[in-house]
């Protein structure tokens, strides 16, 4: 009676090193019988089997940031929820709304990618001198930003675009202007933190002699990592 119980929970539930399944309560779990896992990663297909009420959901920790692997349910359940996703997308109406779906989709990434490089380009404001390098740094942190999946600030809606134009700015030439990636942080609670916005200043003393027009040395940090591009 008490695993038939279990078995009709909606739990979220961890895998510890061993494999098993840990409860919410700390004790180990067994998969009840006719339970499969359905790996993430097919939304149509976990969004109906979830809608039966009955599964654990595994989840895992990545920094700070908490991901699904998938969910264990029965196996029925699993079957039939990919049996029917497997139809509607098997029709001409599916496959029509999936093309409008992704043609909207490039065109609106293509009309950001425009957006946010224009704003990067008023952010640097580098001097006319400069012009063509500030094209240049422009596209360079653009590419790198606003890829789908980046993960970069570029992403992110909870700031104006020009505020995630300027961070993008500083958080590439962090990356390529600076020994940031080589650099051994203690691990000291605000160290990392002190270190990137010493950094930053860096790279916003660096970006004030484009802006005013000065004579740049060849050995400029900033000249050299473009001229990689």
């Amino acid at each position: 009676m008490e695993k038939q119980a279990l078995a009709n929970q909606i739990l979220i539930v961890q895998q510890n090193s061993k494999g098993e399944l840990i409860g919410p309560d700390g004790k180990v779990l067994t998969v009840p019988e006719r339970w499969s896992f359905l790996p993430a990663g097919d939304a149509g297909v976990t969004r109906k089997v979830t809608a039966s009420r009955e599964y654990w959901r595994v989840e895992y920790r990545k920094g700070r940031r908490t991901f699904s692997a998938g969910i264990w349910a029965p196996t029925n359940t699993i079957q039939q929820a990919q049996k029917e996703v497997q139809q509607v997308r098997a029709t001409d109406q599916y496959r029509k709304k999936q093309n409008y779906a992704a043609d909207r989709r490039e065109k609106l990434q293509a009309a950001y990618e425009t957006e946010f490089c224009s704003t990067v380009e008023d952010f640097l404001a580098f001097h006319p001198v400069h012009q063509e390098l500030e094209k240049k740094l422009a596209i360079a942190v653009t590419t790198h930003a606003v890829p789908v999946g980046s993960g970069t600030v570029a992403r992110t809606q909870m700031i104006p675009v020009e505020e995630r134009a300027a961070r993008a700015v500083i958080a590439w030439m962090r990356h390529q202007t600076t020994a940031y990636d080589n650099l051994k942080i203690a691990r000291v609670k605000g160290e990392r933190r002190t270190v990137r916005r010493m950094l930053a200043q860096q790279s916003v003393e660096l970006l004030a002699n484009y802006r005013e027009g000065r004579l740049i040395p060849e050995n400029c940090p900033l000249k050299k990592a473009l001229s990689k591009i």
